[in-house]
């Protein structure tokens, strides 16, 4: 009985395995069924739609702004020469780099012994020859007295013979009286060229001496100038640079020692294309008076000057193109020659144009508008100017359609996009313009400040009043901190 049990646990233990496999079977043949019918019937396409930020084009008038790079200089450059050779016994308190002298200020004087000496010599030539002049105005009035003398002499002889002729042609003289008067005459004639003769040598060595004298003042002259040359002074004020001179050192004629430099007259030259110059000239095709902002950017803080275009380059050097303009500074405070600075220059005005982001424009100036279905159609514009991150268009029929801001290589005309509009945009988190700094953290701003020679003097004193303050520009301590990690 117990075994009859067994056998029919088993056969339903078998048979309840057997319907499973056979329901498994079923559901496997059912999905390959499925599968295989799927696979038989084409994939239903769908339509990519890619998301766009867009922007409408408005028109406006807008004043263009010329930006270009340039170089401080100074109208007023001089090369410090010295002007004699010799040994630098004495140098101006703070004759060095950036130095600043005054007009006539002595800046170096040279070793004068020998020019003392050359200057001594030709004084006492002078004196010398002066004497001999006077000795030589003296010898003259003797002579001339002399002849003068010998005048009167000739005359009374003269008048002796005439007595004597006159008492022959009466029977009262005799021939031999008269003879010997005759004589007397002509002796005394003789004496009178005789002391003309000395008196014309007497002259012409007071000529000479003359003559003697005035060389010996004009070696006096240059003997007072080769000595004046042993000082170097200022000819006008300035600061120094390229200083290449110390106390003790022996320098050669006309070697360059320093060169002085105006701080007062400078100037910024930059170069522009010419396009942008043919666009800043006036109706007579002369270049503009117009007002120039200069920008200089030290650690963070902008310093500014405002600055009158003057005139243009005479030529164009050979290799460069463009033009290459001057603008004279109106304030010279924290600028130096040399620095590098950023140029904008107001151009003529631009009437019913539209401005977008320069990342809208491809090579050959074509947007992509929004049409209907928001799908993309590309159109031509006339671009105009360049505005750093944007660009000045002009597309009359384009005014009131929205183009999109940014293209991509995915993007093109028939595209499908979802519109972003400036509205819809998430907002960027804005970095505060000024923060608070705790004490250390200003200690080492201040410290490094303090310690870097680069920064001009008025510069870093501005730079430190606005570190003192309870709250400081976030750029300025971006760049100084950027300059302490470097």
């Amino acid at each position: 009985m117990r075994f009859f049990r067994r056998s029919l646990a088993g056969l339903f233990l078998i048979s309840l395995t057997v319907a499973l496999l056979a329901l498994a079977g079923n559901s496997v043949w059912t999905a390959l069924q499925a599968r295989w019918s799927e696979e038989g019937r084409p994939a239903e396409a769908r339509e990519r739609v890619f998301t766009a930020e867009v922007v409408t084009l408005e028109p406006v008038d807008t004043v263009p702004i010329l930006t270009a790079f340039g170089e401080i200089r100074s109208r007023r450059t001089l090369e410090l020469r010295a002007p004699a050779a010799g040994t630098v016994l004495e140098l101006a308190e703070g004759f060095e780099d950036g130095g600043a002298v005054e007009a006539g200020q002595l800046l170096l004087r040279i070793d004068p012994a020998l020019a003392i000496s050359a200057r001594d010599v030709a004084a006492a030539d002078l004196r010398e020859a002066e004497g001999n002049l006077a000795e030589a105005e003296a010898a003259v009035i003797l002579a001339r007295e002399d002849v003068a003398a010998a005048q009167r002499q000739a005359e009374l002889r003269d008048r002796a013979m005439e007595r004597q002729r006159d008492l022959v042609e009466r029977g009262v003289g005799s021939a031999a009286s008269l003879e010997t008067a005759e004589l007397a005459a002509a002796s005394a004639g003789q004496a009178v060229l005789s002391r003309r003769q000395a008196l014309a040598q007497a002259e012409a060595r007071l000529d000479q001496t003359g003559t003697l004298v005035e060389r010996r003042e004009i070696s006096l002259a240059e003997a007072e100038r080769v000595l004046a040359e042993t000082e170097l002074r200022a000819e006008f004020a300035g600061v120094l640079a390229d200083v290449a001179v110390v106390q003790g050192r022996l320098v050669n004629r006309n070697e360059q020692v320093a060169r002085l430099i105006d701080a007062d007259a400078l100037e910024v030259a930059f170069r522009v294309s010419t396009a942008q110059y043919a666009r800043l000239l006036d109706a007579d095709g002369s270049l503009p008076r117009a007002d120039v902002t200069v920008l200089l950017d030290v650690l963070g803080m902008d310093v500014t000057a405002p600055a009158r275009l003057t005139r243009e380059s005479g030529a164009v050097e050979e290799g460069q193109s463009g033009r290459l303009l001057y603008a004279e500074l109106q304030e010279t405070r924290g600028f130096r020659v040399g620095d590098f600075v950023t140029v904008a220059l107001q151009e003529p005005e631009l009437r019913d144009v539209a401005i977008i982001p320069a990342t809208a424009l491809d090579a050959e100036n074509r947007v992509l508008v929004l049409g209907e279905e928001d799908r993309l159609e590309e159109a031509q514009v006339t671009l105009l100017r360049r505005q750093g991150d944007n660009v000045i268009i002009r597309a009359p029929p384009l005014y009131g359609a929205e183009v999109v801001t940014a293209r991509s290589p995915v993007l093109g005309a028939g595209i499908r996009v979802d519109p972003l509009r400036p509205g819809q945009a998430e907002a960027a988190p804005e970095t505060p313009e000024t923060i608070a700094l705790d004490p250390d953290r200003r200690a080492r701003l201040i410290a490094f400040v303090e310690g870097n020679a680069f920064i001009p003097e008025d510069v870093k004193a501005r730079m430190l009043l606005q570190l003192n303050e309870p709250e400081v520009p976030t750029r300025m301590i971006t760049r100084i901190e950027s300059r302490m990690g470097g």
